[in-house]
């Protein structure tokens, strides 16, 4: 009789719900997806799927719970696991979606995303998923914010813009819309000063930035986004995998020799990190001789600046990652240094 050896929950969160797929490994090595449930996305839902796994499953064998970060709404069912210690995975969604092209499944819907988390789950060997600090919530909070009331302000400003330039304006709308950007201005202030005294907390957290912010365009602001998006960088194991986080990674289209589209990136993945280096990236080009160089070396290639500059942004984020994990401030003169050393 063949002995079960890998149990696994695969599940696919929405806002609404929880689509679950059951797993296992037998020890042939012959997987097996034997059961499938949906339960609603509330703590309620949460503990029928737990009550339901431990009825399905094989009790002399472990139980690892996989999952993707899905913005926020994976959250409350992670907590609610690791609170009840549950061993859980949390699988950056970008993992998920290169390993369904393998499996070649020609419907995507939640169904078949769970299946796939399933067998993802089934087939490698997964870490362990630790609450993060509270701090890097904290942050990723903060900095969202900061970014929704400069988007507003943004339209607004575009408003009063038009507004002042029409032949009959409105004074008082004028008025009103100035009233707006001064409280919007107000609230910035308020979230950076927030920022500050939310860093000063954490002694961890302050060594960290002070690392990150010696990059040259790279400020308070933009390493508390930084870190705030991606819990501290808990959750990338490379640059590569970060690049792909943020939706840095190229894609290409190209088939033998009459097929080749232009390549760019991909923008599949969290926005609010591409955001963040935007305006660092600018700032290295204009005044660090090295990304200066980058750009213009990749400006005479292809000839377009935004291309040129979202390489830029991308090299700054992995050189952000870099300096975390050597635990070392960044070094202009490192290139030279090396080259001098050889």
């Amino acid at each position: 009789m063949k002995k079960i050896v890998k149990q696994i929950v695969g599940i696919d969160v929405s806002q609404d719900e929880l689509v679950t797929c059951l797993g296992r490994m037998y020890d042939d090595w012959t997987p097996e997806l034997y059961a499938k449930k949906t339960f609603p996305n509330t703590r309620k839902g949460m503990e029928s799927l737990v009550l339901w796994v431990q009825k399905q499953t094989d009790s002399g064998a472990s139980v690892r719970f996989v999952m993707e970060a899905t913005g926020v709404y994976h959250e409350q069912l992670a907590y609610y696991l690791d609170e009840n210690d549950y061993q859980l995975t949390i699988v950056l969604p970008n993992k998920i979606s290169n390993y369904m092209r393998t499996l070649q499944t020609k419907t995507i819907t939640d169904k078949t995303a769970a299946e796939a988390i399933a067998r993802f789950g089934l087939e490698r060997k997964l870490d362990n998923w630790y609450r993060p600090k509270g701090i890097y919530r904290k942050l990723k909070q903060l900095t969202r914010e900061r970014y929704q009331l400069v988007e507003q302000r943004t339209t607004i400003k575009n408003q009063l813009h038009a507004e002042q330039t029409e032949a009959d304006s409105s004074k008082d709308s004028i008025k009103r819309m100035k009233v707006r950007i001064a409280l919007l201005d107000k609230q910035e202030q308020q979230i950076e000063a927030e920022l500050k005294e939310l860093i000063k907390t954490d002694a961890e957290v302050q060594k960290i930035i002070l690392i990150v912010c010696s990059l040259p365009g790279v400020g308070l602001l933009t390493a508390s986004a930084v870190l705030g998006e991606t819990n501290g960088f808990d959750l990338i194991r490379n640059r590569r995998q970060l690049a792909s986080y943020a939706g840095f990674d190229v894609q290409e289209k190209q088939s033998g020799t009459s097929v080749k589209g232009k390549s760019r990136i991909s923008k599949k993945g969290n926005k609010y990190l591409r955001r963040a280096m935007h305006m660092p990236a600018l700032a290295a080009i204009r005044h660090d001789q090295r990304f200066k160089a980058i750009f213009s070396r990749l400006l005479a290639k292809h000839g377009i600046k935004m291309k040129a500059a979202v390489a830029v942004q991308r090299k700054l984020l992995e050189m952000m990652y870099t300096l975390y994990k050597t635990d070392k401030k960044f070094d202009k003169n490192y290139l030279q240094k090396k080259a001098e050393a050889a």
